[in-house]
């Protein structure tokens, strides 16, 4: 893929350039998870990523949480989700893809950078809990709604032009908390940062200006809005939701 962005002027450049296989990576093969076609693209032929915000759509088992996850650890990232310094863990169920993974970093970019991902933020929360230095003052996570939890989150860690993986985040908003999250992510982007996010959400993916990457079969291709599967099912079930359920329910 094409190299994206540029350094006007002195501005540094976003943290991550570009994603490419090291020394280590296995051929694309039959070995988990470069079994996965995304996956063997990106160790195949690496990936450039823009300033702004990268959103990876598609299927489930299409690897686009496969590819964020290796891409926020090579990053430096805890595995369950936080910024580098939050060590925490339930069970390691990583894939070995970031040990593959060489990053190409901006020059003079932020090293900052945060892990969201829906499973694990229970976890995280506890995490915070039991270190209160790193929670910020009076943030009692696990007295929140589900929802509630995470957008303080949003107004409490995402405040840094850095690095931001999230791993469909959409799991535990409303549709208007989803909106948040969309002025979020443009904040970040406007002020220098970069995202990099896995979704379900024809909302969220919906953002004007960021890059779109259809995952499947196929590998990993770039994609317009309204011409994803995802969309248009949607817009399909709206329109008329008897001709899904209809085929469900009898």
């Amino acid at each position: 893929m094409a190299g994206y962005g540029g350094r006007p002027g002195a501005r540094r450049e976003h943290p991550i350039v570009a994603v490419h296989p090291n020394d280590e990576a296995p051929a694309p093969s039959g070995q988990w998870p470069a079994s996965i076609p995304a996956v063997a693209q990106v160790l195949r032929d690496g990936l450039a990523l823009p300033p702004g915000v990268t959103f990876l759509v598609g299927e489930n088992g299409s690897g686009k949480s496969t590819l964020v996850e290796g891409i926020a650890l090579a990053y430096g990232l805890s595995p369950e989700g936080g910024s580098r310094q939050a060590r925490h863990s339930t069970r390691p169920t990583e894939s070995p893809l970031s040990d593959w993974l060489r990053l190409q970093r901006g020059v003079g970019a932020s090293r900052w950078g945060f892990f969201l991902r829906a499973e694990t933020m229970h976890s995280f929360y506890t995490y915070l809990e039991l270190n209160p230095s790193l929670s910020g003052p009076d943030v009692a996570f696990h007295e929140m709604s589900h929802g509630e939890s995470f957008l303080a989150l949003l107004g409490s860690r995402f405040d840094d032009p850095g690095f931001y993986c999230l791993d469909e985040p959409e799991a535990a908003l409303s549709f208007g908390s989803t909106l948040t999250l969309i002025s979020v992510l443009q904040r970040i982007a406007a002020e220098g940062g970069q995202v990099l996010c896995a979704t379900h959400s024809p909302v969220l993916a919906a953002l004007p200006g960021a890059r779109i990457l259809e995952v499947g079969d196929w590998g990993l291709r770039e994609a317009q809005w309204d011409d994803l599967e995802l969309v248009r099912h949607w817009r399909s079930f709206l329109g008329a939701p008897e001709r899904y359920l209809r085929h469900l329910l009898d």
